[in-house]
This record gives structure tokens, sequence and C-alpha cells, in this order.
């Protein structure tokens, strides 16, 4: 008898386990203590560590095994979860590394046994009959690791004590009073618990990425520097480009803030997203609340980060210098920011690959700016299909508000000694408003309210994204 990778052995872990789902042909039976096992009852019942170690990188090993007991747990104590994890990390001779990080290829951290071994405390902690799976990243470990298994099965095989094993499991079968099964703990907390627990450990886990929080936080105004230096300081000639470089501002703005936010998405989700994969199949929480932690954690650092950067860019070049409209203006631009980093988070629910998540986005973002924005082709001017198509990017909405935003009220200047025809047309702001965007004036309100939409709408998306994950992902 060979042994090769594609053999079997995790599925068969996947059936016992109970995460090969409801497709295909199950046959066979699983019995316990001499009760047979229902098929739904299969996840209360067995863990399953699997063959990768995915863990938070930025914590500590204690820190791991207390979110998990706390995700897993509800009747307990903070003192209780507290002994339960000591005397797991104690049973897996742990407790020498209960307060170091458990790194990852960035930076060091403990060692590959004991990655592994944090992994089985984690299935522990839920009280179940473990499993683990074996690595056949390895032909030769695999291999080696078979024929062990195989001399130890023919010898035990060979034994009285397997005999008389037997013996007893067809004895049991027998008895009208059997043991109960041993089910995982159903004491979990609510789904609100769950979600305050996931916050706190995403919150914690990116928190201590120093480098991560400091691009995060810096990444637009670094943009913003790019620009200010090229626009230098506006002015309210149009002969000098007032007109141009205002609306170039506004075109940037609206343009590159969605990839600020997909670059922090496609960096920090796809190994959250493995571990929600992964726990989720525990019946630790299902993946939509991962993906609602990992949202609200970014929303304070999406907030600060536009701040920043409008900050810097609105006041720098001499935009309209009006407080409140500075606040329209940072209102409006946090809102494409959070869009790129949503809309990247909801399609890593339903597509595997960053890479061709990260296009799409970028694609779709070019498509609005094309469609909605009214800087390249007026919409009055485009075609009937487009125009319906403008109503659902949210660039027609943002565009229409900053240009009301910096034109409204705004008085132009034409000092040219020797104009040429049509040069010094545009004397006032809301001539740029009437002529690109009509009506825009009386929708700001509206626009607002649109703009602002499209979170709410995505939130739901991406719940429903994460929800059809559970039907594609099955380990």
């Amino acid at each position: 008898m060979c042994v090769c990778s594609s053999s079997g052995k995790t599925t068969l872990l996947d059936a016992i386990s109970g995460r090969i789902g409801n497709c295909g042909t199950l046959l066979g039976e699983i019995f316990i203590n001499g009760r047979k096992m229902k098929r739904e009852e299969y996840q209360d019942c067995f863990s399953y560590v699997l063959q990768s170690d995915n863990l938070l990188s930025y914590l500590t090993v204690e820190e791991t095994l207390t979110y998990t007991a706390q995700l897993a747990l509800r009747k307990h104590s903070a003192e209780a979860i507290k002994k339960k994890v000591s005397a797991v990390m104690a049973e897996l001779s742990l407790t020498h590394v209960a307060h170091s990080v458990i790194g990852g290829r960035v930076f060091p951290g403990i060692s590959g046994g004991e990655r592994r071994r944090v992994s089985i405390a984690s299935q522990l902690l839920q009280d179940p009959l473990d499993f683990t799976s074996v690595d056949t990243r390895s032909s030769e470990r695999e291999a080696a690791t078979f024929n062990r298994m195989h001399e130890i099965t023919s010898s035990y095989q060979r034994s009285a004590i397997y005999q008389n094993m037997l013996g007893k499991m067809e004895q049991s079968l027998q008895w009208a009073d059997k043991p109960a099964i041993p089910f995982k703990s159903k004491e979990s907390p609510n789904g609100a618990a769950k979600l305050e627990v996931l916050l706190r450990r995403t919150a914690r886990n990116l928190s201590r990425d120093r480098m991560g929080v400091l691009m995060r936080l810096s990444q637009n105004l670094i943009y913003g520097l790019f620009v200010a230096f090229f626009v230098m300081r506006l002015d309210n000639d149009v002969s000098k480009g007032a007109v141009q470089d205002r609306i170039g501002i506004i075109y940037q703005s609206i343009g590159a803030s969605p990839y600020t936010g997909m670059l922090n998405a496609v960096a920090l989700f796809p190994a959250l997203r493995a571990i929600g994969d992964q726990e989720s199949q525990d019946g630790l929480y299902s993946k939509w609340q991962m993906f609602l932690a990992y949202i609200f954690h970014t929303l304070p650092f999406s907030i600060l980060s536009v701040f920043i950067f409008t900050s810097f860019l609105y006041w720098t070049v001499g935009m309209n210098p009006d407080s409140l409209r500075f606040l329209c203006f940072t209102a409006v631009v946090l809102v494409p920011h959070i869009i790129g980093e949503l809309l990247t988070v909801v399609l890593l629910g339903v597509v595997q690959d960053p890479n061709m998540v990260n296009t799409g986005v970028a694609l779709l973002n070019i498509a609005g700016i094309l469609v909605g924005s009214g800087f390249l082709r007026s919409t009055q001017q485009m075609p009937e299909v487009f125009k319906w198509l403008s109503y659902l990017t949210f660039q027609k909405y943002s565009c229409e508000l900053l240009i009301v935003t910096e034109f409204q009220g705004l008085n132009f200047t034409c000092n040219v000694s020797k104009p040429l025809p049509g040069a010094c047309l545009v004397t006032q702001g809301n001539q740029i408003i009437d002529e690109g965007y009509p009506g825009a004036l009386s929708r700001y309100t509206l626009d607002f309210v649109l703009l602002y939409s499209f979170l709410p709408a995505l939130l739901l998306l991406g719940m429903i994204s994460f929800k059809i994950r559970d039907k594609l992902v099955r380990h």
C-alpha cells in the first residue's frame, strides 16, 4: 500500500468533523460511547486542527487563547477563563511562551512547533474530541508519518488489547443505558458579545503593527504633498488656470482616495479572512461578524487619515476659505476612501485572489470616474444608458458636492491684456455649476444623503457576501 497527496486523508477528517457540508453522498456511520451520531451533530462534537496554523501575528499566546475562550464560552467569568487558558497552556507546555507574540513572516515569534500547539490549544478550549490534519505539503514527511503510523497500527491490531477493545465496543452497542455524547459547550456568547470580542481582538492585533498604522494614517497625506507641490497655490485669475486647477484637485481627491482604502484592505484583510474561515467552521462565530469587526475597526483610522489629508491640502493650496466648506469637503472625501476599502473587503468575501480583487476595484473606480464625475464628458451629453448608470456611482454625488462646495459664490478675474476669444467668459463659480452640473445647488442635501447611503448598502452587501462564503468555503 502506498500513500500520496489527494489520497483522502483530509477528506476523511472533513467528513468526520462535519466540514464537508451537504454536498455529495456521505456513507458510513459514526458511534461515540455506543451512540450513533446524526450527521448534523458531527460539528458539535469534533474539533479539527488544520494543516496550516492560522493565527494573528501580533497577539501573544495567552491573548490568542483568551480571545478564543471568550468566543466559545459564555457562562464563565473572566477568572474562570483565565484558569482554563492557563490549564491548557500547561497541558501543552506553552506556559513559558505565554507572553510571547505569535509572529509571522515579517518578524520572528514563537517556533513552528509552539504555533502548532497553540492551534491545538485553541481547539481544546472548546472541550471537543480533537483531530489533527496531516501536513501534506512535504511528501517525504507525509510518507514517513504514514509508515510510522502503519507500523504502530499493524502491531496494535495483532495485540490482545485491540481484540479486547473490539469486544467492549460490541458490548457497548448493546447497552440500554449508554453514556452521553461529549458535545462541545453550547454556552457561547450572543452575537453582539462575539462581535465585541472580535472587534477588540482585531483592534489589538492591528494596532501593534506600528508601521502599518503609520502608513494608514500618512498615505493620504503623502499623496496630498504631491498634489500641493504640483499646484502650489490656487489663483482667482481664469487666465492662470483658476478653474482648471480647482477641478483638478477635486478630481484627484475623489479619484485617488478609494485606492488608498483598497490598498489597506488587500494588505490587512486576507489574513483575518483565513482565520475567520477556520473559526467559523469551528462554530465560534459567523464569517460576516469578522467582516463587521474589521470594518468597524478601520473607521477611526479612515476618518483621521482623511482629516489629516484634507487639512493639509485644503488650506495649503488655498481653496474656498470657509470652515464649514472645509468640513463639507472632508465629509465628502471620506466616503470614497471608505468605499474603496469596504468594496474591496466585500469582494474578498467571494473572490479568493486579492490581486484579482485589487484589479477589479481599480477598474470599477476608473469606470465610476468616467461615467459619474462629469469631468471627461458632461453627464447631460452622455448617451442615455450612461446617464442612468451614473446614478449608480458614488463619484456622481461626490463630484457634484465638491463642485458646489468650492465654486458656489466664487468670483474670478481675467487679467489678460489681449484675451483670446472666450478666454474670459467665466467670471463666477456659479457658471461652472449651472453649465456642468445643472440643478446641483438644489440637490446639495439630497446628494449628501445619497452619497452616504452607499455605506450601509455596502455593509449589507458585505454581510450577504460572507454568507455566500459560508457556502463556498468548506475548510
